[in-house]
């Protein structure tokens, strides 16, 4: 049969073939609306990735899902001769690609790392997406309500729950002063903070020594505030410059 023929080009507006471009449809709106109620949230937080992001995301997982489930009007209907259809592979391409996706976000300086919220959650929209090419939708809308609370409201609760905070402090002394471990160790602990000596990096240029660690909090009660431990800091002559900042993610 000619390809360019009125009964091959009719049959990509058969009965059967808009009756799935239907389904198609809803599935993509569907997916579309979850993906942006997830990526509110980061909007609205001020991240990078926000409501197009998330909605493309799910809307694109979604599509590339369910049009396996219509191999029959794949190009009008005159792909018989392709081999079998298996979703799973395709839903192995869509979460490995999205992983990349994901990685794009991770932001890594010194002790810091920040994105992996974001990146977990674009994860997790992409997989919204597939919930609705396959047609759990009902799934699919308990996935977004959970990504949904996890992300406004397990962030209080950790604050809530007791929990050993971490400071990255970054230390770099006077000319050819040599610092003393126990002394540092000393002064962090009345702070109530414990040295992890595992994350301790020393570098020296032209007899100027330069520490980098992580200080881990005692308690959260007993644990003093970032500016009291950079006042602290503040009183050793012997220390020329100092940063502090929260090692999180």
């Amino acid at each position: 049969m000619n390809c360019l023929s009125f009964d091959s080009l009719s049959a990509y507006w058969s009965l059967g073939a808009l009756t799935a471009n239907i389904v198609v449809f809803f599935n993509l709106l569907g997916a579309l609306l979850l993906g942006l109620i997830v990526g509110y949230e980061r909007s609205f937080h001020g991240r990078a990735a926000g409501m197009r992001t998330y909605g493309l995301v799910s809307m694109a997982a979604a599509a590339l899902t369910v049009i396996v489930g219509y191999p029959e009007y794949w190009y009008g209907g005159h792909a018989a001769t392709l081999a079998a259809v298996d979703p799973t592979r395709v839903i192995q391409g869509i979460v490995t690609g999205v992983g990349f996706l994901g990685a794009g976000v991770i932001m890594r300086e010194g002790f810091n790392i920040s994105g992996l919220t974001t990146a977990a959650s674009i994860w997790a929209s992409s997989a919204i997406g597939i919930l609705v090419g396959v047609g759990f939708y009902a799934a699919a809308m308990l996935l977004t309500l959970l990504s949904v609370i996890c992300m406004m409201w397990v962030s209080k609760l950790e604050l809530w729950l007791p929990t050993h905070h971490a400071v990255a402090v970054k230390m770099r002394f006077k000319s050819d002063y040599v610092p003393h471990k126990n002394l540092l160790s000393e002064a962090m602990g009345e702070l109530g903070y414990d040295i992890a000596w595992g994350s301790l990096t020393i570098s020296c240029e032209e007899a100027i020594a330069e520490w980098h660690f992580v200080a881990v909090a005692q308690s959260k009660a007993r644990s003093t505030h970032l500016t009291e431990v950079a006042e602290m800091l503040a009183s050793f002559v012997e220390v020329d410059q100092f940063s502090l900042s929260y090692a999180r993610n």
